[in-house]
């Protein structure tokens, strides 16, 4: 296994710890700030593993199924537990609605279906550019999500200092990433709609 692919692999790793750290039950210091530190490596290792393959010439099969997938789930997951976290800490200054987590991950099904029918017709979809934007605009929208929870964690500089726009520009974020999301999901499956027009 090449180094992309293992970069790829290793997001789901962190996708669990990250999940592990922030619904571990016992009280954990500084729990928030670890599972963002845990989301930042995670994503940093869906830039790199991109920028790795094109740079050695390392695009695999198994590197354009498995990235874009690695990438939904990590995105999904922390999604979802956004949801229940607003449950569980009601006073929290930002709300993740329900209904923007059904978008995202309808979407995300979605693609991975047509993903699936395609290679079982020996086609594989690589991720496009909107698609990129996509991942790129969930993970600055969690990242601030996470950076509103661990901030109450930090030096109160640092709270005086983000918590009065950071708040607002997550909330524009979330809504920018649902647009993003549902946007580039329709181009998508426009641009490759003869793979199951054809089976209907």
């Amino acid at each position: 296994m090449n180094l992309p692919n293992k970069l790829t692999v290793s997001r789901f790793g962190l996708t669990v710890v990250f999940l592990w750290v922030l619904f571990w039950p016992w009280a954990v210091p500084f729990r928030h700030t670890w599972a963002l530190l845990f989301f930042c490596l995670a994503g940093i290792t869906d830039f790199l593993d991109g920028r790795i393959a094109r740079a050695r010439n390392l695009i695999t099969n198994f590197g354009k199924l498995m990235d874009p997938l690695a990438d939904k789930v990590l995105t999904c997951s922390a999604f979802i537990a956004f949801v229940e976290s607003t449950h569980l800490y009601p006073d929290a200054p930002v709300k993740l609605a329900a209904w923007m987590v059904v978008i995202i991950v309808a979407r995300e099904l979605a693609i991975t279906g047509l993903r699936l029918l395609a290679a079982s017709k020996n086609i594989v979809l690589a991720a496009e550019r909107y698609g990129k934007h996509k991942t790129i605009s969930q993970i600055v929208a969690l990242i601030a999500l996470l950076v509103v929870d661990a901030c109450p964690e930090w030096p109160a500089a640092a709270q005086a200092w983000l918590m009065p726009w950071a708040p607002g520009f997550t909330a524009v974020m979330l809504w920018l990433t649902v647009g993003l999301t549902a946007m580039s999901g329709i181009i998508y499956l426009w641009r490759n709609r003869e793979i199951y027009l054809n089976d209907m």
